[in-house]
């Protein structure tokens, strides 16, 4: 069968072994392990030790913890990324076998909490490290105590970078032989002419 919160493919094998697994625990604590999910989903990390007490009762091992965690995130951000609505995502999740009670749960807790993922998932997708500042140098040695006569020059490049997934910039320094640095330039201005061309 497809289903919409796959993207219209088949649900992977692994989510249907959770669902056996999803099902023991109460309803109730089905949707807080569920605001948990979403909770790191949009950004903020997940409080396990609350986790592990509200699973605590049906005594869930910490590989099974783990595994709800991963199905429930599986399940919630791809139903997000589909744009599936709630009252679909339950019926799907009642034709893999979830009880309805506890999809209607996971249904409320994702309902209640959907534009906030949607906003989320568009402001850090597709989002590319940025380069801040560039530094170059080229040294050319005329000789040294280990050599006597060097005479090649070389480039020291130093870039200051802000990865996509942090605050904080961090540098990056190399040196390169000329030779070297005729072929990275000549790479990027092919990398340029290709990102020219898809615009």
């Amino acid at each position: 069968m497809r289903f919409r919160f796959c993207g219209d493919l088949d649900c992977p094998d692994w989510v249907l072994a959770e669902i056996s697994i999803l099902s023991r625990i109460t309803s109730i604590k089905m949707k807080q392990l569920c605001n948990q999910v979403i909770q790191d989903l949009l950004g903020k990390p997940i409080d396990y030790e609350k986790v592990f007490k509200l699973t605590a009762d049906a005594k869930y091992e910490p590989s099974d913890v783990k595994a709800s965690i991963a199905a429930i995130h599986f399940i919630i951000s791809s139903a997000g990324k589909y744009a599936v609505d709630s009252e679909s995502l339950g019926s799907e999740l009642q034709q893999l076998g979830l009880p309805k009670e506890h999809s209607s749960a996971l249904c409320r807790a994702y309902g209640d909490n959907l534009t906030k993922l949607q906003e989320h998932f568009a402001a850090v997708s597709l989002r590319l490290g940025a380069l801040r500042s560039l530094d170059w140098r080229v040294d050319y040695i005329l000789s040294s105590s280990q050599v006597s006569e060097v005479q090649e020059p070389s480039v020291q490049l130093q870039m200051s970078v802000k990865p996509a997934d942090r605050e904080t910039e961090r540098n990056v320094a190399f040196t390169m032989s000329s030779d070297k640095f005729r072929v990275f330039l000549s790479e990027l201005k092919q990398a340029y002419a290709v990102m020219e061309n898809l615009a």
